[in-house]
């Protein structure tokens, strides 16, 4: 999810899948599901987190430097939480910077404004002389100018300044993944940090596709916020992540402790994107969300296999949710395998436009090399599309096992893809059972409301100041059940 919004504020990108926008809520049952702790935290009860029901509503600091809409996760993450934790009776205020996401009634938005290096049709731009407001925005320029990504050191750097200017007004403030050196200390209220996976993995993937010392080098600059993010994670009180897959990379990659690492399953607007048999499929359609072109999303691996499979199935036919590249390893495998016209790219999308996209797909496919958690796949199951997804990451996690939900295949593989692709084109049948499998998967385990009252857990742990407290019901996220 975040890496996809930074990858965004490099290239300027704004397509993408957005977010659900359904103002309706699906009833879930007590005790709220999807959360679970890293191993060494011990079992609480649920009566104890979420109180007797008598509990004053929270006044929740929700905090996102990039909020995009329509592209990477932040932005949908933030509006379907703020949305969730609002009809939950509580206070919530968003405080962002450009993009702004867009929020649902009854959640505030108030703006921190960068200097918004990034924007299209001009971007890594040099602001005019009388941009400069004090030496924050010199400062993200200067990083910029480095070949450095300032925004989650400067946007940490505006937030404790306005936080600092209305002490007493938040009961929590909750950080997006910012994770930036101005952060730390005290904010006022307790600090709870989501982060969705350690960007390091996105560094790590880039680095490993640079062709040239050069290139290597660039990621390296552009990457150094990594280095604060890692120190910053360190000495967070309090961590949420979406998976237990992330919950590892966490401990692992930024050196966090388990007992301070809590899964909290983020999930699908299951009304919005939601089955319906009036929409016919359309032959030969896979649909597939690439919010950035990157090594990480492996979109040059599924135009490879597309490739294939249309020897045996001529009408095969690929739609991006995403930006039509120009230059690169993707535009590259169309032209060498002839698919301009095989392969169609939409941007910009309303969340229903989105789900009816879906619908119409005789698949739906997740082909990353690694996902933290994958907004797009339980998007897509939820509508009942049968679903192709690698084992990259939290995927299996999500998706479930092969055969059952979806059909799971190594991350990299072409020729998995393929086979999988034209195995569920060619029997109805399976297409129908795993469709609806998979939104039972969704009902049952990944909706916003679940995700918005297992955080809601959370905030009243760190405001009672137990953060190490969490509500079980799936186990330890070092082995979580598919």
């Amino acid at each position: 999810m975040t890496a996809e919004a930074v990858r965004d504020a490099r290239t300027g990108s704004t397509a993408g899948a957005g977010p659900g926008g359904s103002a309706a809520r699906v009833p879930e049952p007590e005790p709220p599901a999807g959360t679970s702790a890293v191993a060494g935290a011990e079992p609480a009860s649920v009566s104890g987190l979420y109180g007797s029901g008598g509990e004053r509503p929270l006044r929740i600091a929700l905090l996102s430097y990039k909020g995009n809409p329509f592209c990477g996760g932040q932005g949908v993450y933030v509006r379907h939480l703020s949305r969730e934790l609002a009809r939950l009776g509580h206070s919530v205020e968003v405080l962002g910077a450009q993009p702004y996401p867009v929020l649902d009634e009854g959640v505030t938005l108030t703006e921190l404004p960068s200097l918004d290096l990034y924007r299209q049709p001009d971007p890594f731009r040099t602001p005019g002389r009388g941009e400069y407001r004090d030496w924050v925005d010199w400062l993200e320029v200067a990083t910029m100018w480095t070949g450095g990504f300032p925004e989650p050191l400067t946007f940490s750097l505006r937030a404790r300044r306005h936080l600092a200017a209305r002490r007493g007004e938040f009961d929590v403030v909750h950080d997006n993944q910012t994770l930036g050196y101005g952060l730390l200390g005290d904010l006022g209220a307790p600090l709870v940090t989501t982060i969705h996976h350690p960007i390091t993995v996105d560094r790590q993937l880039e680095l490993d596709a640079a062709t040239s010392r050069r290139a290597r080098a660039s990621v390296r600059r552009w990457y150094g916020f990594t280095r604060m993010q890692r120190r910053v994670a360190q000495r967070l009180p309090s961590v949420l992540t979406v998976s237990g897959t992330s919950g590892q990379e966490i401990t692992d990659h930024l050196g966090v402790r388990p007992d301070r690492v809590h899964v909290v399953h983020i999930g699908a607007d299951t009304e919005l994107f939601s089955p319906d048999p009036a929409v016919p499929e359309v032959p030969g359609r896979i649909v597939t969300t690439s919010s950035a072109d990157v090594p990480l999303k492996g979109l040059v691996h599924l135009v490879e296999a597309l490739a294939k499979l249309r020897t045996e199935v001529e009408d095969a036919h690929l739609v991006v949710v995403g930006k039509r590249p120009a230059a690169g390893p993707v535009a590259d495998a169309m032209r060498r395998y002839g698919l301009q016209h095989a392969v169609e790219f939409v941007k910009g999308i309303s969340d229903a436009e989105l789900a009816g996209l879906v619908r119409t797909a005789q698949v739906a496919c997740v082909p990353s090399l690694y996902e933290g958690f994958s907004l797009p796949a339980v998007e897509a199951m939820a509508t009942g599309t049968p679903l192709v997804a690698t084992t990259g990451g939290a995927l299996p996690e999500v998706a479930g096992d092969d055969g059952d939900t979806c059909l799971a295949v190594p991350p990299g593989d072409a020729g998995a893809l393929a086979a999988a692709l034209g195995r569920l084109m060619g029997d109805p049948a399976l297409r129908v059972r795993l469709g609806t499998a998979g939104r039972e998967r969704v009902l049952s385990r990944f909706t916003w409301e679940q995700a918005a009252r297992g955080t809601v857990a959370h905030y009243r742990a760190a405001v009672a100041g137990r953060p190490r407290a969490a509500a079980h019901r799936d186990g330890p996220v070092l082995s979580v059940p598919r």
